[in-house]
């Protein structure tokens, strides 16, 4: 059978960075989702960690760009290119090609869900099964969403922030906004022209996220830090001091209280035998804007629930993915011991 023959790989396909799991191995491969083509042939330079160190410092030879937007396909060609040089890297079975699942957000709609399931095929796969972020991000995290309780996963990612409320395996109520880390990336760009007449690129944006960004003051006492760009006005190279007050309470508070927002309305359609379990048990808050300092004390004050940071959020999806393809693979053995007997 095809299920013993080749690696079945998951794939984190997010719109800041791409996660693989080949099974019985784990995550084997965690690259940002850029890929640099040359202008004049549109074939590939370099993809991932590679193409990333390009943003902003290509020449006019080269385009680096991230194929997705908001969790989703943005560029099919180089998305497919992408994925190509991602399954290639992972699977060094050439025989037989690999089964693949792909989280996906819950919200994309059913040509979003062909592009990427094309794209993978194109790229290599013999089969693609599409796995939603959210029950991807609850199996990753631990949850045990096969009981009759409820289980409420936050899953912030790059483009797009989503609420699941899950039980008995599915999902009861499901709600999405295409804002995330990149939204708050772009935040910070347009408060430091806004503010200091200072043009940064993306990357230092996300550099002062990570380093300073914060959802609540920081008690240990607040951060600061040098930041590099182009004067807009004189047009000359500047260096500015930031602190992470200033970052938080001008740049991030409006994009962070969307998400607070989401979080509260998805409580509020929660059905009230659920709501109770949430009570007692609380919720998780997974992928990369899980990481933000104090978002967790944020959303715990404006719900008045327990918050917990999933072990390793970055990673909560890629491994619910693999966790997916495990159970995937009983079902293969159990098929199989079924048409022996």
């Amino acid at each position: 059978m095809f299920g013993f023959l080749a690696n079945d790989i998951g794939i984190d396909l997010g719109t800041a960075n791409t996660l693989v799991f080949v099974k019985d191995k784990g995550i084997v491969l965690r690259e940002p989702s850029v890929v640099a083509v040359y202008e004049s042939t549109g074939k590939v330079c370099a993809v991932g960690a590679e193409a990333k160190r390009m943003l902003g410092r290509t020449p006019g030879t080269i385009t680096a760009t991230r194929p997705m937007k908001d969790g989703v396909i943005a560029d099919f060609e180089i998305s497919e290119a992408m994925l190509r040089y991602f399954i290639e890297k992972v699977d060094k079975n050439k025989i037989v090609p690999p089964r693949v699942v792909i989280a996906v957000p819950s919200g994309i709609t059913a040509v979003e869900k062909r592009a990427v399931k094309d794209s993978a095929i194109n790229a290599g796969a013999r089969e693609v099964i599409l796995l939603e972020e959210p029950m991807a991000a609850a199996i990753g995290s631990g949850l045990p969403i096969a009981e009759p309780t409820a289980n409420m996963i936050v899953d912030i990612g790059g483009g797009t922030t989503e609420v699941a409320i899950i039980s008995l395996s599915g999902v009861v109520f499901s709600k999405s906004i295409r804002v995330g880390g990149d939204e708050l990336d772009v935040a910070i760009v347009q408060y430091m022209k806004r503010a200091y007449n200072l043009l940064i690129g993306e990357r230092t944006a996300e550099d002062i996220k990570m380093k300073i960004g914060s959802a609540v003051p920081i008690q240990s006492g607040e951060l600061s830090m040098d930041v590099r760009g182009r004067d807009s006005v004189a047009g000359l190279p500047k260096t500015i001091h930031i602190t992470s007050q200033e970052i938080r309470e001008d740049a991030l508070k409006e994009t962070i209280q969307q998400v607070v927002d989401l979080v509260k309305s998805a409580l509020e359609r929660c059905p009230p035998e659920l709501s109770a379990d949430l009570v007692d048990h609380g919720f998780v808050l997974a992928g990369g804007g899980a990481l933000i300092r104090g978002l967790d004390n944020m959303l715990s004050d404006a719900t008045g629930l327990t918050v917990i940071q999933a072990e390793d959020p970055l990673c909560a999806v890629a491994n619910g993915t693999g966790i997916y393809l495990n159970s995937l693979g009983d079902l293969d053995r159990k098929r199989s011991r079924v048409a022996i007997n």
